[in-house]
């Protein structure tokens, strides 16, 4: 028994040996396959950094954007080829060379940019007179939002709409002691009624011919009206 194991013993450590070899090859060629490669895209006029450029590795689901200042940072193989697309620019590509040496390249990416021809747009009135006086008169064109806006900081709306709203909590305080304030003026006797008073009177009728009790003067019956009639 102790012959077959000094006899086995040989065979087992070759094979380990091969094994550990092989490991060692596959792990010492897989970085010299792999580069990393850090860069930066550039207008080719100006030399402006280009952001938002999308670096994709070709026929690969992998790329990165480049920064706001145009840099970015890849890591591909030695002979792929990197696709560089922007909005408003040329597409480029670039072929990793699979002579390069070393883990790390640097590169400067020039992006030229690209017209676009848009197809021509002719804005035509409508076909007839009579159908642009029909859409003049009936139409209804919804206000947007600046005229809305106009509209309901309008000073004669906001005073309308302030008759409407209730007393805040300072209105109501101020009133209520301006309301105690009175009652304190004439505590232990009745207070005077001005439905006798002349002077009460004559304030009445100043005000009736002024017109202030007219209907178009009264702001509620106003802030009611425009509401009516404004198309939100």
């Amino acid at each position: 028994m102790q012959y077959m194991k000094l006899r086995f013993a040989p065979y087992w450590l070759v094979s380990f040996f091969c094994l550990f070899s092989g490991l060692t090859a596959s792990a010492q060629s897989v970085p010299d396959n792999v580069i990393q490669i850090d860069g930066v895209t550039m207008t080719a006029d100006s030399l402006r950094a280009v952001p938002d450029v999308t670096i994709q590795v070709k026929n690969k689901n992998r790329g990165v954007e480049s920064e706001y200042t145009g840099v970015f940072s890849l890591v591909c193989y030695k002979g792929d080829t990197l696709e560089f697309t922007c909005v408003g620019f040329r597409p480029k590509q670039f072929v990793v060379s699979k002579d390069l040496k070393g883990e790390y390249y640097s590169m400067i990416q020039l992006m030229v940019q690209d017209t676009f021809y848009l197809p021509e747009t002719i804005i035509r009135p409508l076909p007839t007179r009579e159908q642009f006086d029909y859409a003049f008169k009936h139409w209804r064109i919804p206000n947007d939002n600046y005229e809305l806006a106009r509209r309901n900081t309008d000073a004669y709306v906001l005073r309308a709409i302030a008759y409407t709203l209730p007393r805040d909590g300072r209105e109501q305080q101020a009133r209520l002691m301006q309301q105690q304030a009175r009652e304190a003026v004439y505590y232990g006797q009745q207070q005077p009624m001005n439905i006798l008073n002349p002077l009460a009177w004559g304030e009445f009728f100043e005000a009736w011919k002024r017109g202030d009790f007219r209907r178009d003067n009264n702001p509620y019956n106003a802030y009611n009206t425009y509401n009516s009639s404004t198309n939100y």
